[in-house]
């Protein structure tokens, strides 16, 4: 359980990281009250509608581009830009503090499988007599 609660409060906090230093912009066009165009990166495309309700009928040539019922709106996030610091302008403390953590979060996913061989630096005990030919006892 207490894993489960590190691992849940590390993922939300390296989303919070990135999208607090991440910028965006939407952009969307509205003809009237309705959605024409929608873009993540802001650069919408007008719907360059004419109105053909706005010619007479008595005079046809009386045409006009009506832009009135069109807008578009653009929503920009800016991000934060002060989170880029280097390596070099940390002190040494803070530098072997940075290279100690990652050596030893490295260290944690190496799998430590290692066979415990006991008897590996023993040499077997010296054979005097051969019990299994002197009784005449054999595995078959």
């Amino acid at each position: 359980m207490k894993q489960l609660s590190r691992k849940i409060i590390s993922i939300s906090m390296a989303f919070l990281v990135l999208f607090t230093t991440t910028s965006f912009s939407v952009g969307m066009h509205y003809c009237g009250d309705h959605l024409m165009d929608f873009s993540l990166s802001g650069n919408v495309e007008s719907c360059m509608m004419q109105s053909e309700m706005t010619q007479s009928s008595s005079n046809c040539s009386v045409t006009e581009m009506k832009m009135d019922c069109c807008s578009d709106v653009e929503l920009s996030v800016m991000g934060q830009d002060d989170l880029q610091a280097s390596f070099d302008r940390l002190s040494f403390d803070q530098q072997f503090f940075v290279v100690s953590f990652v050596y030893t979060y490295a260290d944690l996913f190496e799998s430590r499988h290692k066979v415990n061989l006991g008897f590996k630096d023993y040499s077997p005990p010296p054979l005097i007599r051969d019990i299994q030919i002197l009784d005449q006892t054999f595995l078959l």
